[in-house]
C-alpha cells in the first residue's frame, strides 16, 4: 500500500468533514455531496481503516446525510482495484512462480474492499478457485492509519459522545480490523460453518482450500451467485425466500450459536435463482454473551409494548443511559417508530413510513447521546443489525416479525 503521504491526506479528510459538519450545525449548507464526492476519491486509492469506517457509516442509511451517505455507498461497489502488479507480488511470495501453480489468474478483480481484493483463477486441473489477496503493505500502514481514524472519531464530540464512550468504539473498531488480517481465523470460520449449516439448504458457504491459502491469501473453490445488491431485480418470491433465509440464518446464529456475522454490507452476499443465501466473507465473526442478548430483547421488548420506564431499564441494565433525567419522550418516539415492523401478520421492510420516521429521529437521538450512553461494547452488533435491516428493505422483504419475535421475547423473560 502507497505510504507516503497517508498521514497528511487523512488529516485533510479529517479536516473537510469537520469543516462539513460545523457548516450544517451553523445553519449553512455542508455540501455534502461535494464532500462526498472528495471522500470516495481518497479513500478508494487509501483503502484501508479510514475506508473501513466510511463503509461501515455508509450502512447506516438513517444516520448520514443522503448526499453523503450515496457517495459513500459507492465504496461498497466501485471501488478503485489496487495495481495488478502490487497484487501479484503477494501472489509470488506464497506460491512461488504462479505459472506452475495455476493455469491462468485473472489479473482484474472481480471485488475490491478495504483490506483487500479477490481474483478467479483457474488450477491445471481446470478447477475454478477465488484468491482473496491482503493489500500489500497493509499489516504496517494499520496502526499508523488506526492513529487518524481514531482523530476522525473525535468529531463525534460534536454530538455530545463522551470521551470514554468514543475510545471503547474506537478500541472495538481497531480489533475488529486486525481480527480481519487474520486470514487463519477466516479459514477456519469458513470450516466451521460448512459444517454447522451443511444440513441447510437455504444458506451456501465457499469451501477453504488449504493447500492455496496462507497468511496473506485466502483460497476459496468459486461460488458463483446473483450479488445481492442486485437482489432486487429479481423475481418477487425469489426476493421473498432469500430475505426468509437471512432472517433464519442471523436469527439461528444469535440465539443457537451466540455469534454473529458483523460485517453486513451486500457486497458479502449473493444468492442464486432459488434464493439460498450465499456469505462470501466470514472475516468479522463475533461472539455474542448470552446475558447481552437478552438485555437487548428486553430492550426491545419494552419497546413494543411502548413501555418507556422499561426501555430505561433494560438500557441501564446494560450499561448504558447513566446519570438522572430518562429521556422518556425520546423513548416513546423510537418505540413508535418502528413499533409497525413488529405487528401480527407480514410486514413490508419497503414502507417509506417507517424510514421516513427513523430518519426524522435519528438526529434527535444523536443530540441526546450524552443522556442515553450507549454501551460501548453493543455498538458492533447494533451496526450489524442496523445495516441487516437495510438489506431487508433493498430486498423489499415481508416478514412476520411478530412471530419470529415472540418465542425470543419470552426467552429473554424468563432469564429475569
Amino acid at each position: 500500500m502507497r505510504e507516503r503521504g497517508r498521514t497528511r491526506r487523512m488529516l485533510g479528510m479529517g479536516a473537510r468533514t469537520g469543516g462539513a459538519v460545523l457548516r450544517s450545525r451553523m445553519g449553512r449548507d455542508a455540501g455534502w455531496d461535494v464532500l462526498g464526492e472528495q471522500l470516495f476519491n481518497e479513500l478508494s486509492e487509501l483503502k484501508g481503516p479510514a475506508m473501513k469506517l466510511a463503509q461501515i457509516m455508509a450502512q447506516w442509511d438513517d444516520l448520514l446525510p443522503p448526499a453523503l451517505a450515496e457517495q459513500l455507498a459507492r465504496l461498497q461497489r466501485q471501488a478503485q482495484p489496487m495495481p495488478w502488479d502490487e497484487i501479484r507480488r503477494t501472489l509470488v511470495e506464497q506460491f512461488g512462480d504462479l505459472e506452475v501453480a495455476f493455469a491462468e489468474i485473472e489479473t482484474i478483480p472481480f471485488a475490491s474492499a478495504s483490506m483487500g481484493q479477490v481474483h478467479r483463477a483457474t488450477t491445471h486441473d481446470g478447477e475454478t478457485l477465488v484468491l482473496k489477496v491482503q493489500y500489500p503493505g497493509l499489516d504496517r500502514v494499520l496502526e499508523q492509519d488506526l492513529v487518524q481514524v481514531r482523530r476522525m472519531m473525535r468529531l463525534m464530540r460534536w454530538m455530545k459522545v463522551p470521551q470514554a464512550r468514543l475510545d471503547a468504539m474506537f478500541d472495538e473498531f481497531a480489533d475488529s480490523l486486525r481480527k480481519e488480517l487474520d486470514y487463519q481465523a477466516e479459514f477456519e470460520a469458513l470450516t466451521r460453518y460448512r459444517e454447522r449449516y451443511a444440513d441447510n439448504d437455504g444458506l451456501r458457504f465457499p469451501e477453504p482450500l488449504a493447500a492455496y491459502s496462507g497468511d496473506r491469501v485466502l483460497a476459496m473453490r468459486y461460488l458463483p451467485g446473483i450479488p445481492m445488491r442486485e437482489a432486487e431485480t429479481l423475481d418477487d418470491t425469489v426476493r421473498q425466500r432469500l430475505a426468509a433465509n437471512l432472517g433464519d440464518w442471523l436469527t439461528e446464529e444469535l440465539f443457537t450459536h451466540r455469534e454473529l456475522h458483523a460485517d453486513p454490507h451486500a457486497g458479502n452476499f449473493a444468492t442464486d435463482d432459488e434464493g439460498r443465501l450465499i456469505v462470501y466473507d466470514l472475516g468479522a465473526v463475533i461472539s455474542v454473551p448470552e446475558a447481552r442478548l437478552r438485555s437487548m430483547m428486553r430492550l426491545l421488548g419494552a419497546a413494543i409494548e411502548d413501555d418507556p420506564m422499561g426501555m430505561d431499564e433494560a438500557l441501564r441494565s446494560m450499561g448504558g443511559r447513566q446519570g438522572e433525567g430518562a429521556p422518556l419522550a425520546l423513548y416513546r418516539e423510537s418505540a413508535a417508530a418502528m413499533r409497525p415492523l413488529f405487528e401480527p401478520g407480514e410486514q413490508d421492510f419497503s414502507d417509506a413510513r417507517i424510514h421516513y420516521r427513523l430518519r426524522e429521529i435519528s438526529p434527535k437521538v444523536w443530540s441526546a447521546m450524552d443522556r442515553l450512553q450507549p454501551p460501548a461494547d453493543t455498538m458492533l452488533l447494533s451496526r450489524t443489525l442496523n445495516g441487516h435491516y437495510w438489506n431487508m428493505v433493498r430486498l423489499k422483504a415481508r416478514l412476520d416479525m411478530h412471530a419470529r419475535t415472540r418465542p425470543l421475547l419470552a426467552w429473554a423473560r424468563e432469564g429475569k
